[in-house]
Parts: structure tokens; sequence; C-alpha cells
């Protein structure tokens, strides 16, 4: 996985104390099937997700990770889920908070390949095809489905 520069030149002030990060995830659909792909770092099958560059709008940044990750030009079309990840700790030692804003996505061309390394595998899978996916990928599919629902915020209940 390639880290931004923005992130290097953080974590050369901070180490690797936790960071927060906005990330997007886009949930692609192409007809009655989603875009999906196996991640290079640990083999998960997901959406395609990223994170959003300094002053970059965050629809922006999904679909230039579409682009870059699967090969695909999408469009999106609405916010679906804000939610907060777990906080993760890479090997490295790194610690990373992310705010995920997940966009429902429509697939406008290309054909999807792993186009810059992150992705192993890449492919468009009907919607009782999605086994091998962890209950929080199919929660986001889940949402972003439904072309006009309102986005769903997790917590403050």
């Amino acid at each position: 996985m390639a880290i931004p520069d923005f992130v290097t030149a953080l974590r050369e002030k901070i180490g690797a104390a936790p960071l927060p990060l906005v990330g997007v995830t886009a949930v692609v659909f192409r007809d009655e099937k989603v875009l999906l792909g196996r991640r290079a770092d640990n083999g998960a099958w997901q959406s395609v997700s990223g994170i959003v560059d300094p002053g970059e709008e965050p629809a922006d940044a999904a679909v230039r990770e579409c682009l870059e990750e699967a090969g695909v030009v999408v469009r999106a079309e609405r916010l679906a889920l804000v939610q907060t990840v777990p906080r993760i700790t890479y090997a490295n030692g790194d610690q990373v908070d992310y705010l995920d804003l997940v966009f429902r996505c429509t697939w406008v061309s290309g054909e999807p390949h792993p186009a810059d390394g992150e992705l192993t595998e890449v492919g468009w899978f009907g919607l009782g095809e999605m086994g091998e996916l962890d209950q929080t990928q199919v929660r986001r599919v889940a949402l972003a489905i439904a072309e006009d629902d309102p986005a769903q915020f997790l917590g403050g209940r």
C-alpha cells in the first residue's frame, strides 16, 4: 500500500501516535452487480476505499480511488453512511482512527482490473455472490443499494 506523502510528513512529526484520517468507501453498482476487490495487504474482499487528500472533496476522492485502484470511471451519487472505524494498528505500529464516508456510486466506463497493486483481483458480483464479505462490508453495500435513502449516521443515540 502506498502511503500518501502528507501522511508520511505527519508521521515524521508524531511517530506512531493515533492519526485521525478521513477515508472514503465507494460502493459501485453496474446493473444488478457490485464492484468488489481483494486487498493485496490482507486478502479481504471489499468495496474500493482510500484516504481523502488534503483539500480534496470526499466524493471526488471516492471517484479517484476507483480509477486508481480498479481502473473504472464512476459517478458518486449520494452519501450512504458516515461512521468511525475502530482504531487500526498497522504492522509497523502506526495507529489510525478513520472517519469513513461511504458513497453509492454508479459505473460509467472501464473494465475493472487491479490497476495500482492495492487490489489483487477486481470484479462484478451479484448481491447473492458476496459470501466472502465481512459484516461491515455487507452493511456498507446494503445501505448503498437504495438510490435515494438518506445517509445513515452511527452513534449519537
